[in-house]
């Protein structure tokens, strides 16, 4: 399905790409810290959520 050289390039721009984010994400710790605190509590909502529909689907599929 795909060469080994599309192999070889998906790899070498995946571990790149992780670490541009990561190298981003350290150099703006600061700002972050700064302006998006509660957001943890924004993504914990949101899984909660998401798992709650889970239930309720399978709870109705019965």
């Amino acid at each position: 399905m795909f060469s080994t050289g599309q192999w070889i390039f998906a790899a070498i721009f995946f571990l790149s790409f992780v670490v541009v984010i990561i190298f981003s994400y350290r150099k703006d710790i600061a700002i972050h810290k700064k302006y998006h605190k509660g957001s943890l509590y924004v993504l914990l909502g949101f899984l909660i959520f998401i798992g709650l529909l889970f239930v309720i689907k399978s709870y109705l599929k019965h």
